[in-house]
């Protein structure tokens, strides 16, 4: 079966949490559509995987920081990273006024 869609049908407006879509689950990688709308990481809280995460964002801005650096990176569309298992990380914030779309891949 074919599947096909386009990453910017249905973008959801203000909400308190980010929505996330699984567009493909395959052995060792998942890939995600993620939305968000001025969310940010709870106060002290760090995201701490097992797996590889490559992210890039679409459209919109957000800021990541990684534990250990003096400042967020600030990324905008076009700009990915991979972060490596266990390197905590957390969302400093994203944009309120549009969406910020980022495509998530995960390695599982």
């Amino acid at each position: 079966m074919v599947k096909s869609g386009n990453l910017f049908t249905n973008l959801p407006t203000a909400r308190a949490e980010e929505e996330l879509t699984t567009l493909l689950k395959l052995p060792g990688a998942r890939v995600e559509r993620i939305v968000s709308t001025g969310q940010a990481s709870p106060e002290g809280f760090w995201y701490d995987q097992d797996w590889t995460e490559w992210v890039v964002v679409l459209s919109g801005s957000a800021a990541l920081l990684m534990e250990g650096e003096d400042s967020p990176r600030i990324l905008r569309p076009g700009d990915y990273i991979e972060i490596p298992p266990h390197v905590r990380h957390r969302v400093e914030w994203t944009e309120a006024s549009a969406p910020t779309v980022w495509l998530a891949v995960h390695g599982v």
